[in-house]
């Protein structure tokens, strides 16, 4: 059954200032933001939002430094945080909006994959639900999109992060990426985009007939879990409604064969080995099959499906890591990658649990010296962000060098 979190919004607006005061990674957050001392000058043209209590909308919130976005967030206890691009202007100084003066210089590429989007193939939630049985998509979407954007694209500083709710968003932090254009963006989210089509569209994959090797390798990640996924977690054959949807994916002309086929195996496991079966020894001289029919049903029921507006919008913000959110009361962790499988969503850290293991420490004093966040459930959540802020750090030092290298070749000259 579907995990339905939720959190008073009294309890939320009490334990907020604790949050932000002591566990909220403020210094990390600065750092990752304003891309260290290579670009330090950047962090106070980073626009963020505040929504706060009774939807309160504040937008195009900037600070000049560290200490005066900790005094700001103390002072607000945002409910959410969203998270901009960095302008070429101050973009709160009002003198800067004349027409064609303000402009994003510069922002991560990023990906907003929403549990919604699926609940045309889903059927143990629906809207904002999510339990572990539909949880698999979100394990799909990451695993390919990772890999495209690692091995196509060369992409090296990815962070990946739980909404907090129903999704998941990533923040490709490479220098590259944060100056593509919104044509170069909206291109990536086309070539990353394989299901289309809204809902009076059935089949809504279709590939052509040499598969791109980013599907083929898409294809051997959804092929691993598919089973386990559809049959096993999903039952998306157990009925016959379930049933009568599959066959939609077939031409008119042949559907009632496979039913007939289909219908005999007891289990969605059974039905989906006998289409598999048929599919390989289906002759006709009427109809012709699809030679990636299987990859293309697989994909309509698990391909990650983007929202391309988040992508290509240089002025669209996102949800920032380690806000809370005020429905559920999750905090918006990062994902490490490697430990993918052992991620649960319904077991990330919630705001009034850690505040109350913080409570507990304080009671024992245990040693002042240990950081807050250690003495919580957020202890390895903050250190997958550390890690991938330390993996830029190597390229912002790197970065460094080669200017000064530059600059020392200008001088011999």
């Amino acid at each position: 059954m579907p995990e339905n979190t939720t959190i008073d919004d009294n309890t939320l607006a009490n334990l907020l200032p604790i949050y932000y005061k002591r566990l909220f990674p403020i210094y990390n957050m600065c750092k990752w933001l304003g891309y260290s001392e290579v670009q330090r000058e950047n962090f106070h043209r980073r626009e963020f939002s505040f929504t706060l209590k009774d939807d309160i909308y504040l937008r195009y919130q900037t600070f000049n430094d560290y200490n005066e976005f900790e005094k700001e967030l103390l002072k607000r206890c945002p409910y959410k945080i969203d998270i901009g691009g960095i302008y070429n202007q101050i973009p709160k100084d009002s003198k800067n909006w004349t027409h064609g003066v303000l402009a994003v210089e510069e922002r991560e590429l990023v990906f907003d994959i929403d549990m919604t989007d699926y609940d045309d193939v889903r059927y143990c939630c629906s809207g904002s639900g999510i339990c572990n049985n539909c949880w698999p998509l979100m394990q799909f979407a990451l695993r390919i999109i990772d890999r495209a954007l690692e091995d196509d694209f060369g992409f090296e500083h990815r962070l990946w992060v739980y909404s907090g709710r129903r999704g998941i968003h990533c923040w490709v932090g490479d220098e590259t990426a944060r100056k593509l254009t919104s044509q170069a963006r909206n291109a990536i989210a086309e070539y990353l985009t394989v299901v289309r089509g809204g809902e009076n569209t059935a089949k809504k994959v279709n590939l052509n007939y040499n598969m791109h090797p980013s599907l083929r390798r898409a294809a051997k990640i959804v092929s691993k879990g598919f089973e386990d996924y559809a049959c096993n977690k999903q039952n998306f054959l157990g009925d016959d409604a379930k049933l009568s949807k599959f066959l939609t994916l077939l031409p008119q002309e042949c559907r009632d064969e496979f039913g007939d086929k289909m219908r005999v195996g007891k289990t969605s496991s059974d039905r989906w080995k006998i289409f598999q079966n048929h599919y390989q020894k289906f002759t006709s001289k009427k109809v012709k099959l699809s030679q990636n029919l299987v990859d293309e049903i697989m994909f309509q029921y698990c391909y990650p499906r983007l929202d391309i507006e988040v992508t290509k919008g240089l002025n669209h913000l996102l949800k920032s890591p380690f806000c809370i959110h005020p429905k559920t009361g999750r905090v918006c962790v990062p994902i490490d990658v490697d430990k993918l499988e052992s991620f649960d969503p319904l077991n990330v850290p919630v705001i009034d649990e850690i505040c109350a293991q913080l409570e507990r420490c304080d009671m024992i004093n245990l040693d002042k010296k240990i950081k807050d966040y250690k003495k919580t459930d957020m202890k390895s959540y903050v250190e997958v962000f550390e890690k991938f802020i330390q993996r830029l750090e190597k390229t912002w030092k790197g970065n460094n060098l080669k200017q000064s290298d530059l600059k020392g070749m200008e001088g011999d000259f």
